[in-house]
C-alpha cells in the first residue's frame, strides 16, 4: 500500500506530499497522521503541498479534516507551498479550509508552528495567517 512519509522534527511532524493525491491515499494519510500525532505527542503538523498541481473537493475536505482532527489532539496545522492553481481551485470549490494556517514555504510554516506552541494558540484573530 502506498503511504506518504511522516517525519518527526522535535515536537512537530512534517508531511511532504510528493505524489498525486488520490482518495485512498488521502484517507491513509489522515489515519497515519492522527496516529503519529498521538504516538509522538506532536504539537504541530506541517503539510507541504508544493508538489500538488491540482486538488479536488475531496482532497480539500481531507486537508480540512486532518486539521480538525489535529486540533482535537492538541496540535496545530500549517499547510505550505500552495500553488496558485490550487488556491484558485479551492476558492472556486468554496473550500475555505477552516482551522488551517498557511505559509508560502517550510521555513515560514515552521516559524508559525513555533509561535503557536510558544504562544499557546493561533496568532491571527481567525486562526489563519498567510505569509
Amino acid at each position: 500500500m502506498e503511504r506518504i512519509p511522516i517525519l518527526k522534527l522535535g515536537q512537530f511532524l512534517l508531511v511532504t506530499i510528493q505524489v498525486d493525491m488520490h482518495d485512498q491515499l488521502a484517507m491513509t494519510l489522515q489515519d497515519d497522521l492522527t496516529a503519529r500525532i498521538v504516538k509522538d505527542r506532536a504539537r504541530g503538523v506541517l503539510i507541504d503541498i508544493s508538489a500538488l498541481d491540482i486538488v479536488d473537493s475531496f482532497i480539500g475536505r481531507m486537508l480540512s479534516n486532518i486539521a480538525a482532527m489535529a486540533r482535537v489532539l492538541d496540535a496545530e496545522t500549517v499547510v505550505v507551498g500552495m500553488q496558485p492553481s490550487v488556491a484558485i481551485t479551492l476558492v472556486e470549490l468554496g473550500l475555505s479550509l477552516p482551522g488551517i494556517r498557511t505559509a508560502l514555504n517550510v521555513d515560514r510554516g515552521m516559524e508559525l508552528l513555533r509561535q503557536s506552541v510558544e504562544g499557546g494558540g493561533a496568532g491571527a484573530d481567525d486562526g489563519r495567517e498567510v505569509a
